[in-house]
């Protein structure tokens, strides 16, 4: 996969953006190790808990700017967005199956940036990115036509990481249970 990703950056300011979104740069070592010591001061769980509401309200609010930057609508939005976190080294990001009116979706990741920065260590290290999928999943729904059927609420989760010893990691979007 070529990146083609305008970063423009204010000389100015030297703020960096892309597709008019003010974005940071830094090396995945840093992010990891950041990431890896917040984990371990707070608690996976409680971590996990942050994380996935923080990471659902960003990609709720990137696709919302994305869909009127790019004029995109529906599930095209999600599918930028998953490109958009493939070009910029988290992994490779790939919708397997999806459906808005049922909420529900599998996403496949390859070479998931954590498994990589954390080579020999076990588990599920990509639950970062559960609450990406159900803000995004949430924000196609929420922006449907009126004639579309919109699914309900939804939530997302890890249900296998390559740091488990399988090719890739999948996340399962589903409906919020009520």
């Amino acid at each position: 996969m070529q990146p083609q990703l305008p970063i423009d950056v204010d000389p100015n300011t030297g703020v960096w953006t892309t597709d008019a979104l003010p974005m940071l740069y830094v090396p995945r070592h840093f992010f990891t190790n950041n990431h890896v010591a917040v984990e371990e001061a707070l608690g996976r769980d409680t971590y996990a808990g942050i994380l996935y509401k923080a990471g659902y309200k960003s990609a709720y609010h990137w696709c919302d700017k994305e869909a009127k930057q790019h004029g995109l609508t529906g599930m095209a939005v999600f599918e930028h967005y998953l490109k958009r976190l493939s070009q910029r080294g988290w992994g490779i990001f790939t919708i397997r199956e999806a459906d808005p009116a049922t909420s529900h979706a599998r996403i496949e990741l390859r070479n998931s940036s954590f498994v990589l920065a954390q080579p020999g260590k076990e588990g599920r290290l990509c639950y970062m990115f559960a609450g990406w999928f159900a803000g995004a999943m949430d924000w196609v729904n929420d922006t449907a036509s009126a004639s579309a059927k919109k699914g309900p609420r939804s939530h997302s989760v890890e249900t296998q990481c390559a740091a488990e010893g399988h090719d890739h990691c999948v996340f399962e979007v589903s409906p919020l249970a009520s």
